[in-house]
């Protein structure tokens, strides 16, 4: 399928799949007049690709990824997966501390708008 195709049907943008493509995330077919062709596995791998992305995974892990996932025959299948699975942990376990340091500034504004509030309503009056 050309590029347009498998947009609508990755719901990826044509510009994202020639990045996934730049980034070596997937390899389309050509025709012969040098046009992209899109198999449906291409276009399950988008999807794939599209969902890891929107979980907040690099591209970098991603790369790392996609390999183990589709490559059966690696010999080397289990270490790679290993390593992503910890990869994956580091990065869940950032994101949680970076969360955290925003609940709490999120906490602190709060309470000064609730201070700023409560003066300004004694300020006012009832």
């Amino acid at each position: 399928m050309k590029i347009s195709e498998a947009s609508r049907a990755s719901g990826a943008s044509p510009r994202s799949l020639r990045h996934y493509e730049d980034e070596g995330l997937i390899v389309p077919g050509r025709f012969s007049n040098g046009f992209r062709d899109y198999c449906q596995s291409t276009v399950d791998r988008v999807l794939v690709i599209r969902s890891l992305l929107e979980s907040g995974l690099p591209v970098r892990l991603i790369k790392e990824a996609l390999p183990s996932t589709t490559d059966e025959s690696d010999g080397g299948t289990d270490v790679v997966h290993a390593e992503f699975l910890r990869e994956v942990q580091s990065h869940r376990d950032r994101l949680s501390a970076r969360i955290a340091v925003l609940s709490d500034q999120r906490a602190a504004l709060d309470a000064y708008l609730l201070d700023a509030y409560l003066q300004e309503a004694r300020r006012t009056g009832p």
